[in-house]
């Protein structure tokens, strides 16, 4: 007759639950404040996506409209100087003609041949002022119908553009009211934890954030691996991030890590 086995108990494994130092505390502290705030900026990212490139088109429109602006204030004077250089010359011919009307009369009162041919001269150079002045006056004729066309193509071309960005700051508007009471929120959200974060931290997380494409400067560990650039994060460096002992950032892409689970823990 077999003999029954004695049941072995197996004793339960005890789990030492880790006390978490003040350090640690204010370290998790400090790494849920800017979680948080990241999680906000994230949020005012994704309404300014919303508005895509209408701020930049609404920006370009206006440079273009201010350089229109100035293109036709510049053919403007320059026509204005034309019109002015044709009234001098057009005042010069008038004065070439009476001087020559004056030497025509003193050629009927001349003593001597001398005189007459020194008259004959001065008016022969006053008619060679009066061709040269006709001269000019057609050539800035020409340059003033330019100009004038100039200004009518520079109008139209200023037309249009101010009826697009008209139609690209209506739709711009239109996005900006329905986002902008939550934005609005969201900014104030922003500003409150900004004031609770250490200012030199808060410059490393503006700074850590303007440069990332993304936006993102503090980043949960995910599969063993930044949440920002997805290399691969040593044991050792997770264990310390899940324990909170000090702000650790990725030593591939610089962004500040924080522990997964202490990431979903946060409520905004």
């Amino acid at each position: 007759m077999a003999r029954k086995k004695k049941a072995v108990e197996v004793e339960e494994p005890v789990v030492i639950q880790h006390i978490k130092t003040e350090e640690e505390i204010k370290n998790e502290k400090r790494l849920t404040a800017l979680y948080s705030l990241q999680l906000i900026d994230s949020q005012v990212d994704k309404i300014q996506i919303v508005r895509g490139e209408l701020p930049l088109e609404v920006e370009d429109l206006e440079d273009e409209i201010a350089g229109l602006e100035t293109r036709v204030d510049k053919f403007v004077q320059e026509t204005e100087d034309l019109e002015k250089l044709i009234s001098e010359k057009n005042g010069a011919i008038l004065d070439s003609q009476a001087l020559i009307k004056k030497y025509e009369e003193q050629q009927m009162n001349v003593r001597n041949n001398r005189e007459y041919d020194s008259l004959s001269k001065e008016m022969e150079f006053q008619n060679l002022e009066i061709q040269l002045a006709e001269k000019r006056i057609k050539e800035f004729a020409v340059e003033l119908e330019l100009k004038k066309s100039n200004i009518d193509q520079a109008n139209a071309k200023l037309t249009e553009r101010r009826t697009d960005l008209e139609v690209k700051k209506s739709e711009l508007d239109d996005i900006i009211k329905e986002t902008r009471v939550e934005e609005e929120e969201l900014m104030i959200k922003s500003e409150k934890f900004e004031e609770i974060i250490d200012p030199r931290l808060l410059k490393a997380y503006k700074r850590i954030r303007g440069n990332a494409r993304n936006g993102l400067s503090v980043v949960p560990i995910e599969r063993d691996a930044c949440g920002g650039c997805f290399n691969k994060i040593p044991p050792q460096h997770q264990m310390e991030i899940k324990m909170s002992k000090k702000i650790i950032v990725c030593e591939y892409c610089g962004r500040i890590l924080i522990d997964l689970d202490l990431a979903n823990s946060i409520e905004l």
